[in-house]
């Protein structure tokens, strides 16, 4: 397995995130460990949170539903609604943190993700792009340790493919 490649550049000129990674794994299971639950609730999370779905519709129109669960018995809700489906190769939505009914709380930022995945020999990149209706909206964001949530995070996923 190759070193983990990883990148993230902030700018607040376009109200962006852009998260870059690849993976030494086929495309269809990195698909897989974005698109389901029994992959999701594996890997999604800064350690040692942990995801646990409480309903996901992989699908234009669909959501993915969830807590993240934290070692002290902390629980903290997340909502992921599905826009545009290309399988295996990209999908958008609009995230934010709801409660457990899954209303989403406006109190917070929320922000349009762009996830693209594109294969080259052994190796998968993953392109995210997330997009913010205002650069103080990235500020809380990176206030709240999202930096440093993702990148564990995604160490998680690098895990287990």
């Amino acid at each position: 397995m190759k070193e983990f490649e990883y990148g993230f550049t902030v700018d607040k000129h376009n109200n962006t995130i852009t998260i870059i990674c690849e993976y030494d794994a086929p495309l269809e299971k990195v698909w897989k460990a974005w698109t389901t639950s029994e992959m999701l609730d594996k890997w999604w999370g800064p350690k040692p949170w942990r995801a646990i779905t409480k309903s996901l519709d992989f699908r234009e129109g669909g959501h993915w539903h969830y807590s993240m669960n934290g070692p002290e018995g902390e629980v903290q809700w997340g909502k992921f609604d599905y826009l545009t489906i290309e399988p295996n190769e990209s999908f958008t939505g609009k995230d934010g943190f709801s409660d457990e009914n899954g209303t989403l709380d406006t109190t917070l930022p929320q922000n349009h993700w762009e996830l693209r995945m594109s294969q080259t020999g052994n190796t998968v990149m993953v392109d995210m792009l997330l997009t913010f209706e205002k650069a103080e909206d990235i500020d809380t964001y990176i206030d709240m340790g999202f930096k440093e949530g993702i990148t564990q995070t995604l160490d998680q996923l690098e895990e287990i493919l």
